[in-house]
C-alpha cells in the first residue's frame, strides 16, 4: 500500500556534500515524523536525523551542524543534506516515516530499501 523510495547516495570525497531523498507514495492520508537512520559496517542501526510533522527536530550528536533534514509535506517527501562528509559517515541510509494511510486509524512505520553513502579518497 505504501512504498518509500530513497534515492542520492554514492560515492563522495571526504569534505564533499550528498542530498538524500525519500517520496513516499500510496494510499496515504497523512504523515507524521519523518527520519533518517544508517547502518554502519560493522555497527548497529542508529537515528540520524528526525523531523516531526510540528517541525520539530532531532540529530545525531555526530551530524549536528552538518547535516539537515527537511521535508516537503506536498511531495509527502523528506530530504537529508550532509554537508563536510567525513569517512565515517559511510553507511547505508534508510528513511523511515509514520504514515496513516486512508481508512486506517492508527500510524504505523514504513521503511525505504536504503541507499549507500560511501565517503573515501
Amino acid at each position: 500500500q505504501v512504498q518509500l523510495v530513497e534515492s542520492g547516495g554514492g560515492l563522495v570525497q571526504p569534505g564533499g556534500s550528498l542530498r538524500l531523498s525519500c517520496a513516499a507514495s500510496g494510499n496515504i492520508f497523512s504523515i507524521g515524523t519523518m527520519a533518517w537512520y544508517r547502518v554502519a559496517p560493522g555497527k548497529e542501526r542508529e537515528l540520524v536525523a528526525l523531523l516531526s510533522s510540528i517541525r520539530t527536530t532531532e540529530y545525531a550528536d555526530s551530524v549536528k551542524g552538518r547535516f539537515t533534514i527537511s521535508r516537503d509535506d506536498g511531495k509527502n517527501t523528506v530530504y537529508l543534506q550532509m554537508n563536510n562528509l567525513k569517512p565515517e559517515d559511510t553507511a547505508v541510509y534508510y528513511c523511515n516515516s509514520n504514515i496513516r494511510v486512508s481508512g486506517a486509524t492508527l500510524y504505523r512505520a514504513y521503511w525505504g530499501q536504503g541507499t549507500l553513502v560511501t565517503v573515501s579518497s
